[in-house]
């Protein structure tokens, strides 16, 4: 399997970059860990007649802790995020998120920001940034701009970055001690990626729920949060009833994905599944 023939730059810093995505625009792709990227090139699924090869810029690997919030480099590979010390003290969902990703050498290559900019519906990133509240960094000759993760998910392989813009930076606010977080997800025995993921964020106030979010992945076209089910639960005693009856409203008015991993009824079953387990085992955390 050989790719189609390209042209490819690799930058020695971010403006250098930036100058490249705005002279080539829609013509190019940028290249970051390239364990998305690649596999579709070398199948001729996708074709670009320029890569921008941008795994050299190390000004783009960071963890940090800064303004109350976790600053992640575009470029921090997934097995970084997943043995972060800072990471795993603040935001532990983050770091167990990561290591559920494909495989080591997949970690060892791919990064958080290539993941959220290529926008696959199976990633494992998408839903955990969605209850984290998260927004990403984007960088264009023009400046910059922030963008909630809720925002950035347009469709397959689609998000709202613009064709000039490079996503450089996630930024996460570190949560309340008092929110915790879940996570799980039904792979493919082949790839990793998730057929239904599942992720939720819950504080409770007693028996009480104070603050809920919830936020599947691998269901449809994007990873999204839900925010009608969130509604239903707040301010509610969280109980075994509860738990089960609203469960029964996700997936509902959604396109659910339907194909040869498993149909939508399947899918909705898993998702079901999942958000019940999750919520039973917040609430006794």
């Amino acid at each position: 399997m050989i790719p189609a023939t390209f042209e490819c730059y690799r930058p020695k810093t971010v403006d250098e970059a930036l100058s490249l995505i705005s002279q080539y625009k829609d013509e190019a792709k940028v290249l970051a860990g390239g364990q998305s990227l690649i596999p579709m090139m070398k199948l001729r699924f996708a074709r670009y007649p320029v890569i921008i090869d941008i795994g050299g810029l190390d000004e783009l690997r960071f963890i940090k802790e800064e303004d109350g919030k976790i600053k992640i480099g575009a470029l921090t590979k997934h097995r970084e995020v997943e043995k972060s010390e800072l990471i795993s003290s603040k935001i532990p969902v983050l770091s167990y998120c990561a290591s559920e990703i494909a495989d080591i050498q997949v970690r060892n290559m791919g990064t958080i920001g290539g993941s959220l900019a290529h926008a696959d519906p199976s990633a494992d990133f998408p839903p955990v940034m969605l209850v984290l509240e998260a927004d990403v960094v984007a960088k264009s000759q023009n400046g910059e701009r922030t963008i909630s993760v809720k925002d950035l998910f347009v469709s397959v392989f689609e998000t709202s970055l613009k064709e000039d813009e490079l996503l450089t930076e996630v930024q996460i606010p570190i949560p309340d001690n008092n929110m915790k977080f879940g996570y799980k997800k039904f792979p493919h025995p082949a790839t990793g990626f998730a057929v239904v993921n599942c992720a939720v964020g819950l504080k409770m106030n007693g028996n009480t729920v104070e603050d809920i979010r919830v936020a599947f992945g691998g269901m449809t076209t994007s990873p999204y949060r839900d925010y009608e089910l969130e509604e239903k639960l707040k301010g509610k005693e969280l109980n075994d009833s509860l738990i089960e009856e609203v469960s029964d409203s996700i997936g509902e008015g959604k396109d659910i994905i339907s194909d040869y991993y498993a149909d939508a009824d399947y899918r909705k079953h898993v998702a079901k599944t999942f958000f019940k387990r999750l919520a039973n085992e917040l609430r006794g955390s």
